[in-house]
């Protein structure tokens, strides 16, 4: 067994920070645009986090300056490890998408699912492998749709959308739709889900499938602690003020 697989990997997931400098979605909860990145990133630290996802709408829109654009950037490069990105619907991969400006690009600790890496990034350290398709542009997709195979200990799926148990007739359902037989199809570990602003886990008990919610309305962040023994515990922690 390799070094790695003999002790526990601690995860933070979060989704739907919306950073974005005019007060469509988080501006108006503080001053600092960059305020709930800070928070998410701190509670990550004072769980010794391993890793980091950011599960979609990290930006709640492409047309952000270069200056907010350059400052997140920083934060996350000066943070102590791994973070993964995967767009969401809000800052999906378009020409225009903030993820092809230079600066995010440029931060080693970094990785973009969709463009710095192609839909998954391994990390051997950890044994582990996070798995997810990018949304490429404003239409309609299916997040979970052909599923990476394992090749790690640990295996993620990180996924944007709308979780659904069952079509209802006469429903109009949105778009970006998941459902229960496409989280059992991924064989992951732990599904850490974008879309929703409350935390939630969905599916059933033979997988571990989870909305972090927004970290402005839900207050919290996902910890998922990679056991040992090869379970999985899935708790909430508050953000931390800095």
């Amino acid at each position: 067994m390799s070094g790695a697989s003999q002790r526990e990997v601690v995860l933070v997931h979060s989704s739907d920070l919306h950073l974005s400098a005019d007060s469509s979605f988080g501006a108006s909860y503080s001053s600092d645009q960059l305020s709930v990145l800070h928070q998410v990133l701190a509670a990550a630290t004072a769980v010794g986090a391993d890793l980091v996802l950011l599960v979609g709408d990290t930006f709640d829109h492409n047309r952000q300056p270069a200056e907010l654009v350059d400052r997140a950037a920083r934060t996350m490069g000066e943070f102590s490890a791994p973070i993964v990105i995967l767009p969401g619907n809000h800052d999906p991969l378009t020409p225009d998408s903030v993820y092809h400006r230079a600066e995010l690009a440029a931060a080693s600790n970094v990785w973009v699912l969709g463009l710095t890496v192609g839909e998954a990034v391994v990390f051997p350290k950890l044994d582990l492998e996070v798995w997810g398709r990018a949304h490429l542009d404003y239409f309609d997709m299916s997040p979970l749709e052909k599923p990476r195979s394992r090749s790690t200990r640990w295996q993620l799926a990180a996924a944007h959308g709308h979780y659904v148990e069952a079509a209802e007739p006469g429903r109009l359902l949105g778009s970006w739709l998941i459902r229960r037989e496409e989280l059992l199809a991924t064989g992951a570990d732990y599904v850490a889900l974008g879309h929703w602003n409350r935390a939630a886990r969905v599916g059933d008990e033979q997988i571990h499938a989870y909305y972090s919610g927004s970290p402005d309305l839900a207050g919290t962040v996902n910890v998922v602690r990679l056991r040992q023994d090869g379970s999985v515990e899935v708790t909430c922690a508050p953000l931390q003020g800095v």
